[in-house]
């Protein structure tokens, strides 16, 4: 199958590793397809180092399940993700989540300047074109560059990733921007996961991970809101890459 957006984010988990208890990250995928409906797509135990190699195997695993194509990728700051991706499906645009940028980036800045640093960083993320949001950027560096220089380099280190979602029109950019559609997920495992001190081991962890995955999607039955709008955006977009 062809999917529009994949979703690509991180639960963490305590497990039971060499007789110690270690904070792991396991790695869900969650996708939509050309019909708007959501199915997760698999979880991925990391291993602490995780980067290119292991995105690989991770993308590798999606294509030996039977996907052609991924429109859309929206992750989380990921190293070494983008090179993976690229290397199976070389045309999947990547987009990455701006709410987490926001966090990391927020982690710079003292309490008191937060509320303005974060009005200024909204005069970029929703600005109506990317023209628009450049220039804000540049804003944003003459006004902060000498206070939080590490703040507003991460903007503009990752600002290829994150400045994708002005490719597209505002229903798409919606569901791209942020990795929210699998974080909600997420708060629905955590219900499951939250009196569970550890995990003996992986098999543990994935086991009721696949139980609870199997109660929460039963509920997911429609499309995303608007889908049949957003369907032809996408139609148009990729027109060159739709199946028939």
């Amino acid at each position: 199958p062809v999917y529009a957006i994949v979703y690509l984010d991180a639960i963490h988990i305590k497990l039971k590793r060499d007789g110690k208890i270690e904070n792991v990250a396991v790695y869900n995928v969650l996708g939509v397809d050309l019909e708007g409906h959501r199915e997760i797509m698999g979880h991925w135990i990391g291993d602490g180092a995780e980067g290119a190699n292991f995105w690989l195997t991770v993308i590798t695993d999606l294509q030996n399940r039977g996907v052609e194509d991924i429109f859309i990728a929206s992750i989380d700051g990921l190293a070494g993700f983008k090179d993976a991706i690229h290397s199976v499906f070389p045309k999947t645009k990547v987009q990455r989540c701006v709410i987490h940028q926001i966090r990391n980036s927020l982690k710079y800045v003292v309490w008191k300047d937060r509320k303005a640093f974060t009005a200024d960083l909204k005069t970029i993320y929703q600005a109506p074109t990317q023209e628009e949001a450049e220039t804000n950027l540049i804003k944003l560096e003459e006004k902060w560059r000498d206070k939080y220089a590490a703040a507003v380099k991460s903007w503009q280190n990752n600002w290829e990733d994150l400045a994708t979602f002005f490719e597209f029109p505002k229903e798409i950019r919606r569901l791209i921007y942020t990795t929210n559609t699998v974080e909600s997920y997420h708060r629905q495992l955590r219900k499951v996961l939250k009196n569970k001190s550890s995990f003996p081991t992986p098999q543990a962890v994935r086991k009721l991970l696949y139980l609870a995955t199997m109660d929460i999607t039963k509920k997911w039955t429609a499309p995303k809101q608007n889908w049949p709008l957003i369907l032809n955006q996408l139609a148009i977009r990729f027109e060159n890459r739709w199946p028939e």
